[in-house]
């Protein structure tokens, strides 16, 4: 009655872990009351029969569902065997279109023998009818007919439409150009019992008989598409196999059918070692099988290299560890343990396999093995393992394997862990024929520790990848899908994104940005990521952090010497992890300048930045080396750039304090302005000539003028000139008057400071504050300006001049406008029409500016902008009997005002102490984040740099003790200014000027 094969292993057939779902199933098989009764009936009451239908229906209620499906199927399958069966089903499958049919038609026909093939494959597993090579084998020689008819049916439909003219109507498939190349566990005829099938799609150009009018790369990806619709759509007879097209070439960025000649140029160019790998065991499966062997030909240098650099093989030893997480040692877990990823699992079997052939297979073509178990034979052949190795990481395969296909044929999912439940586990147990759970956990964790011990020992003498980490863990961004331990370990690393993390370090490799095009490149990345992470995992918020270090890389024009630099300079990359982390403009500088990399390996980069002098002498010397007008532009924004970089990184790293890092950025702005306008004027001389006596000089407002620059700061110029000698036209080919010359020699010296080259910009410039704001020229002659502030300037042009600072020009014009600026500051003023006058003006900006937070430093009730007024303000109605009181910047203007007696020393120091707290805070805010402070946004290392910063515990401390510092403030200047303001000026038609 029952096939002598499955009697001959009975002892083999599991026990029904569920006695009541077997109990149900016999049952429903007994209850058809037709011609078959006595067949089934028989088949139940045999002990052989018996067994195996209460090994189904006791542990698979997938099987069972097939099973009571097709009973007459399964009647014929138990009486004459397996193999016979499968047989029948292969010629079935193979013929499935000979009669045409419609698509729907051919999917319920695949779908039904699939059915059949499961029920099959799984009774002669259980049975120990089959190997576990038979198995896998008979699965994938099952996909492979399925997608065969699927392709020739579409062919077919083609040639009828028109589309194609094949050389063989019959077999419209074989010369048609277009293959599906089997890869991974179809392609070494290793398939899962419920596995996706990994494809890749391509088309020979030259080959196709393609006669339609349309694009053939659209024509074939519509081929594609319909093939893989015919066996993975799921209808009421359920799905064919999922297939899986991400193995192509770089897939998140290429149709799902390539042409032969793009993915050629792919793994010529840009592919990967695990690209390699993943090719040992492609096959053509579908279509025209010549081409696609044509193609692997062609390709066969690729993967079978015969010469290896030191780095490539490096690279070779890295897909095997950047998963050597563990070397013996430990408990491996049973429940919840993943059979293929996990420790001492199938992948590691796999690659310890196929690395090896990678680096051997390209002299040895003994070894050039599709399946693994024939890859480990050939590799003790050769005398690269040992037999012991390849007879215990055999047996540790097969066994693997076995109990993989007993967790996905329970209900056809594509499942590789183990239950984590202890019940669950237990009724496993039972499925793979252990009487005990215990019996089964003993031998599955010997297997594991056995191929944990071997894939340790493999290529030894290299350091693990996952070495930097600080826990250990796994890191492997190999092929198109994420790694559930990596996601683990990304996690643990303190990721919240882990798999955004992956899928961006995969694109990498991919080639998707020209800093990881060359094989150099990727390989240093691939030593380099596990030290990455960890960096990036230290700040605080590593998401974001790495996302800025993508955005950096993307911006790279090639990726081998800053790969080189960070891996050879393990502080240098604590250091950018850092930037990228908390200083989002720090970041964007070295997006654009990434050979400030250089910068900080140099000896004095942690050094203090020289003074005025040191540093325009530097500017002036780089001016030297420089080969014309244009590079010099490009000169100052690299020196600018660095200079900048360096002293934001000082604050940053708490080696200066704020005051210094804002005279610093004062300073390296005057060494510009100074070096570059003798630039610009020698420039605009080859065409215009010079005016002799003649002199252009700027003078600094605002911060600029306070010597309080921060990284968001613009310059507020204005730009004077003279012409002592009255001299008409200047002397040049293109001779100007001295206006139009000076206005002209202006506007060259605004663009060569914000001009956008290739390095960048130096500063954003505003003019606004001149005399009579936008209304006027954009340069104003001496005495001009000196008429100016003597007879029409507003209060608030006073105060703004109160800041003002001469940084460039000749020396007798420097002196000249400094006793102008002192002449205007030190007039009587009537102090009720001032305070009035400063108060309406507080008030606009109040209207203009409303402030939310007391974050808002400059704007906020107290902040900066009140300190400024009152200190502006005194110095305005003391100016005229005490001019020592008058200097541009404001904690030194409240210091004088006090020694002065002018200011009781009390409200000095309160003052004093409130704009120092909140010029402190802006600096390191203004560096640190790109938009508006958020408490609740803001990370907790922020908020620890700001406590540090503001010399407060922690940040609710400096949070109370800002607010105090803001009310102190807001306090004073009702006291200073309102409680003092009489009736202000009334205002004139001058809304074209800045104001205040």
């Amino acid at each position: 009655m029952i096939y002598e094969h499955f009697i001959a292993d009975s002892s083999r057939i599991p026990q029904a872990a569920d006695a009541g779902a077997a109990a149900r199933g016999l049952e429903q098989w007994l209850e058809p009351a037709d011609d078959d009764a006595a067949i089934r009936r028989a088949i139940a009451d045999d002990p052989v029969g018996g067994a195996i239908l209460d090994a189904v229906f006791g542990n698979s209620p997938f099987l069972s569902r097939c099973v009571l499906r097709d009973m007459g199927f399964v009647e014929r399958l138990l009486q004459e065997g397996a193999d016979a069966a499968f047989a029948t089903l292969l010629h079935d499958v193979s013929h499935a279109d000979a009669d045409r049919p419609s698509q729907d038609r051919l999917k319920q026909r695949l779908r039904q023998a699939r059915s059949r093939a499961s029920v099959t494959i799984a009774i002669a597993d259980i049975t120990g009818a089959w190997t576990v090579e038979r198995v896998t084998a008979s699965l994938a020689d099952f996909a492979q007919a399925a997608l065969t008819v699927a392709v020739r049916l579409l062919m077919r439909e083609a040639a009828d439409q028109g589309l194609l003219a094949p050389s063989d109507p019959d077999h419209p498939d074989r010369d048609c150009g277009y293959f599906v190349l089997g890869m991974g566990k179809l392609g070494g005829r290793e398939l899962n019992y419920s596995s996706d099938i990994d494809l890749i799609v391509l088309f020979d150009t030259d080959r196709v008989p393609y006669r339609g009018s349309g694009e053939i790369g659209r024509f074939f990806i519509r081929v594609t598409r319909d093939m893989a619709g015919l066996i993975e759509q799921r209808t009421a007879d359920g799905y064919v196999f999922r297939t899986d097209l991400r193995l192509r070439p770089d897939p998140a960025s290429t149709p799902p059918a390539l042409s032969v000649a793009a993915a050629i140029t792919y793994y010529e160019s840009v592919g990967q070692n695990w690209e390699r790998a993943a090719m040992i065991k492609a096959r053509p499966v579908a279509g025209d099988i010549a081409a696609g062997q044509a193609f692997l030909d062609a390709i066969r240098p690729f993967i079978w290299r015969k010469h290896l650099d030191f780095a490539a093989i490096q690279d070779i030893h890295s897909i095997k560890r950047q998963i050597h997480r563990h070397k013996g040692g430990g408990t491996i877990a049973v429940r919840g343990h993943n059979l293929k990823l996990g420790r001492g699992g199938i992948r590691e079997i796999e690659f310890f396999a196929q690395t090896q052939q990678l680096i051997w297979g390209g002299r040895y073509p003994e070894l050039r093995c599709h399946g693994t178990l024939d890859t480990l034979s050939a590799l003790t052949e050769q005398g690269h393992i040992d037999a012991a190795t390849r007879d215990e990481m055999t047996a540790a395969y097969r066994f693997l394997r076995r109990a993989e296909h007993r967790l996905q044929m329970t209900e056809d999912q594509q499942t590789h862990s183990l239950p984590e439940d202890q019940a669950a586990l237990d009724r496993f147990a039972t499925f793979l024929g252990y009487d005990r759970t215990s019996d089964f956990a003993a031998e599955l964790t010997g297997h594991l520790s056995r191929v944990e011990l071997h894939y340790g020992e493999l290529f030894e003498e290299s350091p693990s990848l996952t070495a930097p980490l600080p826990e250990g863990g796994t890191l492997s961004f190999t092929g198109t899908e994420d790694d559930p331990e990596t996601l683990l370990t990304l996690s643990r690393l303190g990721f919240a994104d882990p798999g955004r993390i992956s899928a961006l370090i995969r694109g990498w490799h991919h080639g998707r940005i020209r800093a990881t095009r060359s094989a150099r490149a990727r390989e240093l990345l691939t030593e380099l990521t596990p030290a990455l992470l960890a960096a990036f995992g230290q700040t605080a918020s590593p998401d974001t952090a790495f996302a800025r270090f993508g955005d950096f890389l993307s911006r790279l024009p090639a990726g081998v010497q800053v790969f080189s630099l960070l891996q050879a300079n393990p502080s240098l990359l604590t250091l950018v992890a850092e930037i990228m982390g908390m200083a989002p403009r720090l970041a964007e500088t070295l997006s654009r300048n990434p050979d400030l990399l250089d910068a900080v390996l140099t000896r004095d980069f942690f050094e203090p930045l020289p003074g005025p002098d040191g540093l325009t002498e530097g500017l002036r010397a780089d001016f030297a080396r420089a080969r014309d007008f244009q590079d010099k532009l490009d000169v100052a924004r690299r020196w600018a750039n660095e200079a900048q970089f360096r002293a934001g990184v000082h604050l940053l790293r708490d080696i200066v304090p704020p005051p210094t890092v804002e005279r610093q950025m004062s300073d390296v702005a005057d060494a510009v302005l100074s070096a570059l306008q003798d630039e610009v004027e020698e420039d605009f001389a080859h065409r215009h000539g010079r005016i002799e006596g003649a002199g252009l000089a700027i003078i600094a407002f605002g911060k600029f003028g306070s010597r309080e620059l921060n990284f968001e700061s613009d310059l507020d110029l204005v730009f004077v000139f003279e012409n002592p000698l009255g001299i008409e036209r200047s002397d040049g080919q293109k001779s100007l008057t001295p206006g139009h010359y000076h206005a002209q020699l202006c506007q060259r010296m605004i663009t060569a400071i914000t001009a956008l080259t290739r390095e960048g910009r130096l500063y954003e410039v505003d003019t606004r504050l001149r005399p009579r704001g936008t209304a006027s020229a954009i340069t104003i002659d001496l005495d001009g300006f000196i008429r100016y502030y003597q007879d029409e300037a507003w209060t608030w042009e006073m105060l703004a001049l109160t800041r003002a600072r001469v940084v460039t020009g000749p020396s007798a014009m420097r002196a000249r406008l400094d006793a102008a600026i002192r002449d205007a500051l030190t007039r009587p003023r009537d102090p009720a029409s001032l305070y009035a006058d400063v108060a309406a003006m507080r008030r606009r900006i109040a209207e203009a500016h409303p402030a939310t937070s007391p974050w808002l430093v400059k704007h906020a009730r107290g902040g900066l902008v009140d300190i400024g007024f009152i200190a502006q303000a005194l110095q305005l109605e003391h100016g005229a009997e005490h001019p020592e009181v008058l200097t541009p910047a404001t904690l030194d203007a409240l210091h004088r005002l006090a020694t002065a007696g002018l200011l009781p020393a009390g409200h000095a120091e309160a003052l004093g102490n409130a704009a120092r707290l909140q010029l402190d805070l802006q600096a390191m805010l203004r560096l640190t984040i790109a938009d508006r402070f958020s408490e609740a946004e803001s990370s907790r290392s922020l908020q620890d740099a700001l406590a540090r910063i503001g010399d407060a515990p922690d940040f609710a401390a400096l949070l109370s003790k800002l607010v105090d510092a803001q009310q102190d403030v807001s306090a004073l200047y009702r006291e200073l200014v309102e409680d003092r303001a009489g009736t202000p000026e009334t205002p004139t038609d001058r809304e074209e000027k800045k104001g205040p």
